[in-house]
């Protein structure tokens, strides 16, 4: 069964001065789609996830990551939450009636929200200062499907890409902690290995 992929993220500090700064950080590390290399969606939720937004904008996923985050600019406050979409691309299984599976690169969404320390009584304890949705786990794991050589291929592919951000965000952003996490709560990795074990 498919579950939700998340990482969540911490830094030493989070004031209200550091919230667009570390966000624009994280986001720059993501390598955006080929096809939408850009942010198609940014939004400004007040007090907790039940409020109404106060600012959302969407834009065809070529929006330049700064000017897009820079309209946040004036909604800058410790109870406040921040959302920003993307997509990258990653290998995706395809299958037509009853033709065979094909795998196809194509364009999946990513989802930032950066959590000020006072929004939702303070939930980024749980969910870090900034907790990224990368979607269902299926690309990474692809459960449903029997496990080929094609398949592991592009299992490992995926997983890569997913490995290499994780780096590039712990090397480059100034992070004190992150949680890479399903909804299940299993252990990605070792859900992988045995995966991959199955096919040697």
């Amino acid at each position: 069964m498919a579950d939700q992929l998340y990482l969540n993220l911490w830094f030493p500090t989070f004031e209200e001065n550091q919230i667009m700064p570390r966000l624009m950080s994280v986001v720059g590390q993501l390598p955006f789609s080929a096809t939408a290399p850009g942010i198609g969606y940014v939004a400004v939720h007040p007090v907790d996830w039940n409020q109404p937004t106060l600012f959302e904008r969407t834009f065809d996923f070529r929006a330049d990551p700064e000017t897009a985050l820079y309209l946040l600019r004036d909604f800058i406050h410790a109870d406040y939450a921040y959302e920003v979409e993307a997509q990258w691309d990653l290998w995706i299984p395809q299958q037509e009636g009853d033709l065979d599976v094909t795998w196809v690169l194509l364009p999946q969404s990513v989802r930032f929200a950066a959590n000020g320390m006072e929004f939702d009584a303070g939930s980024y304890q749980q969910d870090g200062h900034i907790q990224i949705d990368f979607g269902l786990d299926t690309a990474f794991l692809c459960e449903e499907a029997a496990f080929t050589p094609e398949v592991a291929a592009r299992v490992k592919s995926n997983v890569h890409k997913l490995v290499e951000f994780t780096q590039a965000v712990e090397k480059n952003c100034g992070t004190s902690g992150r949680v890479l996490w399903s909804e299940s709560e299993e252990n990605l990795a070792q859900k992988l290995i045995a995966k991959l074990q199955r096919v040697q």
